[in-house]
């Protein structure tokens, strides 16, 4: 027996983008499977890890937690649209490398998301206030210092621009 398939159309990192999945298609699966943006990871699938971590509408989600049918017409960053139109990487990007902000990796695009919206928000944030947007993000590999010290690095550098 087939299952039936539901067209969903949503913009992704700034790009109109649609697909026909089943109805219990989770947006991680959606983007990872359907559009090929391997960026965001699926850690936990429970919503605890902070791996699948997404932009909705400039707002942090578990894109495990939510269907993408559920997000017509609805606006998507990943890690991938963090970057700069040329591919380059974004400042906050730079700075992770810069302060060795990430070992395995795995984390690291869940992190990025958090932290960005962070930032979006409060172009200067306190070590505690970086603290408890990637607190909802696991990381098992830098004790959470070097991310900590990467956000401020990236604050910094953006108070350049």
């Amino acid at each position: 027996m087939s299952e039936e398939t539901i067209l969903v159309s949503l913009e992704v990192n700034g790009k109109q983008v649609s697909g026909l999945v089943p109805a219990r298609t989770t947006l991680v699966d959606f983007l990872r499977d359907e559009l090929r943006l391997t960026g965001t990871h699926a850690g936990c699938e429970h919503g605890t890890c902070g791996a699948c971590t997404v932009l909705l509408n400039g707002e942090p989600i578990r894109s495990c937690l939510v269907f993408a049918v559920q997000l017509e017409g609805q606006k998507i960053t990943t890690v991938e649209g963090l970057s700069q139109p040329d591919g380059s990487l974004s400042i906050l990007q730079d700075s992770f490398s810069a302060a060795h902000a990430q070992q395995c990796g795995y984390c690291t695009p869940g992190m990025l998301i958090s932290a960005q919206s962070l930032l979006d928000r409060n172009a200067q944030p306190s070590d505690e206030e970086i603290r408890v947007a990637i607190s909802s993000n696991l990381c098992r590999c830098t004790g959470y210092q070097q991310i900590v010290n990467a956000v401020k690095l990236a604050a910094e550098r953006m108070a350049r621009e």
